[in-house]
């Protein structure tokens, strides 16, 4: 199996409940895993851009983006960091309650990397939580 590294995790997510499940489960055990957390889309894309007051931020390695988002919603970010050649390899995980084909199938087009709805339960979503950062941290392998 091969070794677990440290992943910086930006989280874009208004609620500030699933926010806390999110970091708390990505907290969780030996990896050192980082995560940043915004609330709306404008901070989110001004982070990853670098923007005041994010100048210092490293660029994540997995955006976990929301859909419903105050100031720019999340599909709107989402063809935004697509569009974008120098954030364009960030893979984004949509984490959002919607299970509307119509969100799933938009934010597909607009090259999600993958598409999760978040369990109602909370240890399938914390269980969700888990499985993703093992996917990400161990299994998927990013360009050099």
């Amino acid at each position: 199996m091969p070794p677990t590294k440290p992943l910086h995790f930006l989280l874009v997510e208004d609620d500030d409940d699933h926010a806390n499940l999110v970091q708390m489960a990505l907290a969780e055990n030996r990896v050192a895993n980082t995560v940043d957390h915004v609330t709306d889309g404008a901070d989110a894309l001004s982070y990853l851009r670098q923007e005041s007051p994010y100048e210092s931020r490293d660029r994540p390695d997995v955006i976990l983006l929301d859909l419903k988002l105050p100031k720019v919603d999340g599909h709107e970010v989402l063809a935004q960091i697509k569009e974008d050649e120098q954030l364009r390899t960030i893979p984004v995980v949509v984490l959002t309650s919607s299970e509307a084909e119509t969100d799933r199938a938009k934010a597909y087009f607009s090259h999600a990397n993958s598409y999760l709805t978040k369990p109602l339960d909370f240890d399938r979503f914390h269980q969700m939580i888990q499985d993703l950062k093992y996917y990400w941290s161990v299994w998927n392998q990013p360009p050099a």
